[in-house]
Order: structure tokens, then C-alpha cells, then sequence
């Protein structure tokens, strides 16, 4: 169930979009000030804010700067029709999107029901991008892009130098030997491959470090195997 939290210092205006929103099958949350919309926004998992622009002791304008600082959820804006410059304002500031009042019931419906299904396709495309992007430090290996950064800088590897990277940089903090990394990276038993692991290392370090000769990512444990450190 998605959470609404709809903000109005006018009672009756709250009381009516919770109505409709419960109707939608939305859980309600209800302030009548930013000060309270903040601490709810605080204490709960709110997935929507419906924010009037015209409120006593925190204005919407001025609630919404404060939970831009640390939320990305959708923000609808209320306004009255002489409020056009604060509704600009406020979709400078990172409103999603505003409904004049009076306003029509339905169109406000749509708008709570479009801007909660942006929402959670954009949230489950940035996590599936989180998951399978690896860092530790300032090092940042990319699967979805196939891409490796130092710094901010990419770093252009061969397809079995980038391999060898992202299985060390996945189970970063463990030690494989070469037999492990061998076998996991080539999908097949490890005869021989000692100085063919060793060179891919070295080939590695020398693009990854600022000085490969004492390395700051990709560690050697002399006589165990090969890590990627954590940091």
C-alpha cells in the first residue's frame, strides 16, 4: 500500500482529498503546516506529498527545499490561481507537479496515480542499476555499462581483464587463488595458468593504480592468491 501524505492548512480541503485517496486505495497521512509535514515525512514512509504552496508557520515552497535535501518522492503541488509565480517556484525547486484549486477530484486522482507509477518504475530502475554496479573506494566497476572508472576517469580494459575485475570486485575483502580465479572467470578447470593470471594482473594494476607497485585496489597475498581490497 502507498503512502500519501497531503498537506493543507485548510481542513476541509485535507479531509476531501483523503476521502478520494482512500477510495484509490492509498494510505493517508494529514498535516496542516510544513513543520508537521516534515516530521511525518521524517517518522513514516511517505511515497507521495500533496503540499500547498499558502500555509501558516512553513509555507509549501519553503517545506519543499527541505525535502528535496533528502528525498526524491514525488511532490504535487496546491494553488490557488493568483499563486503563478510560487508554482513556478516551486517546479524550479523540484515540484513534480501542481493542480489549481478548486480542483476536479478526478484530474487529481490521475495526477497522484501517474506521478506514484513514475516513481516506482524510475526506484526499480535505479535499484536494478545499483545491483549490479560494484565499487569500493574510488574505483567503480559498471556491468550495466560494462564500464570501469578510477577517479571518474574510464579506464579501457579487455574483455578478459574487465572479467578478471569484476569477479575480484564482487567479493571484494576475499582472497582467490589463481585455480579460483581461473576457474570462475574461464568457466572451466584451472591446468597451468599461472603466468596467464599473472599477466592479466599485472596488465590490470597498471591501468587501475596511480603506482602499480604498491597498489591500492587489486592486492597480491603472496602465496594464497589475489584480492581487491576494501575501502
Amino acid at each position: 500500500m502507498y503512502h500519501v501524505l497531503v498537506c493543507d492548512d485548510d481542513k476541509e480541503i485535507v479531509h476531501a482529498i483523503e476521502i478520494y485517496l482512500s477510495q484509490e486505495g492509498y494510505q493517508v497521512f494529514k498535516a496542516y503546516n510544513g513543520m508537521e509535514a516534515l516530521k511525518i515525512v521524517e517518522e513514516n514512509a511517505i511515497h507521495l506529498m500533496i503540499l500547498d504552496i499558502m500555509m501558516p508557520k512553513m509555507d509549501g515552497i519553503e517545506t519543499l527545499e527541505n525535502v528535496r535535501k533528502e528525498k526524491s518522492i514525488p511532490v504535487i503541488m496546491l494553488s490557488a490561481k493568483s499563486e503563478e509565480e510560487d508554482k513556478i517556484l516551486g517546479l524550479n525547486l523540484g515540484a513534480d507537479d501542481y493542480v489549481t484549486k478548486p480542483f476536479n477530484p478526478k484530474e487529481l486522482m490521475a495526477r497522484v496515480n501517474s506521478s506514484i507509477r513514475r516513481y516506482t518504475k524510475l526506484k526499480s530502475m535505479t535499484e536494478e542499476e545499483t545491483k549490479n554496479c560494484y565499487q569500493t573506494g574510488n574505483l567503480v566497476v559498471d556491468d550495466n555499462l560494462k564500464k570501469v572508472t578510477v577517479d571518474e576517469q574510464e579506464i579501457k580494459l579487455t574483455p578478459t581483464e574487465y572479467n578478471i575485475l569484476k569477479f575480484l570486485i564482487r567479493n571484494k575483502g576475499c582472497v582467490y587463488s589463481i585455480e579460483q580465479i581461473y576457474k570462475n572467470v574461464w568457466n572451466e578447470e584451472c591446468y597451468g595458468a599461472e603466468n596467464i593470471i599473472a599477466v592479466h594482473i599485472r596488465h590490470i594494476r597498471e591501468k587501475i593504480e596511480i603506482n602499480p607497485k604498491e597498489p591500492q585496489y587489486l592486492k597480491v597475498i603472496w602465496g594464497i592468491g589475489y584480492k581487491i581490497e576494501k575501502i
